[in-house]
């Protein structure tokens, strides 16, 4: 099978099933492009942090970089692109027209609520997801430093009102110095 259509097959999936947005689609995404060698958990670690950066969806931005790296073309990632967001968006278009038809469903209500815990659970999963070596480092001391960073980033953009791109600044220049 050639590249191409594996490309296509991992995407159809990643946009089929990635209910909850970017984050809630990383495990997926990890677990199809890692699977098939396309890429290492360390590039995947790297294209999540550049995807975060760039502006736009983070799955889309993924895509784009991953069909480009695995097929090294741009036909590559335009394939990718198109595929992840293809069947969300028909999807969506379908669903809304039957959502606003039949709002006051019982049937539609109880979906909404057996989605909801799903895309939490999903979100969650990606959190855990880059809880890893490559992201915290392997020596403890390194750990204990990137920890130490993650929190107080969290206790800063949670309890202040510092802009978020002020404290990402500031904790990949603590990043740099330190490490």
């Amino acid at each position: 099978m050639s590249i191409y259509l594996k490309l296509i097959w991992a995407y159809l999936k990643i946009g089929l099933f990635g209910f909850g947005g970017g984050y809630a689609m990383l495990s997926l995404v990890q677990n199809e492009v890692v699977k098939n060698g396309w890429i290492t958990n360390q590039m995947f670690t790297d294209i999540v942090a550049i995807s975060q950066m760039t502006p736009g969806p983070i799955g889309i931005n993924s895509a784009t970089y991953i069909g480009y790296v695995s097929t090294g073309s741009v036909l590559g990632s335009i394939i990718a692109t198109i595929v992840v967001v293809l069947p969300p968006f028909l999807l969506t278009l379908y669903a809304s027209h039957y959502i606003s038809r039949h709002s006051d469903s019982t049937i539609i209500k109880g979906a909404f609520m057996g989605l909801r815990p799903v895309v939490v659970g999903l979100i969650a999963s990606a959190a855990l997801l880059l809880m890893n070596k490559e992201n915290f480092g392997s020596a403890s001391s390194d750990q204990i430093i990137s920890i130490i960073i993650c929190a107080a980033s969290f206790c800063v953009v949670f309890f202040t009102k510092v802009h978020p791109i002020i404290v990402i600044i500031l904790a990949g220049t603590a990043g740099y110095f330190i490490f």
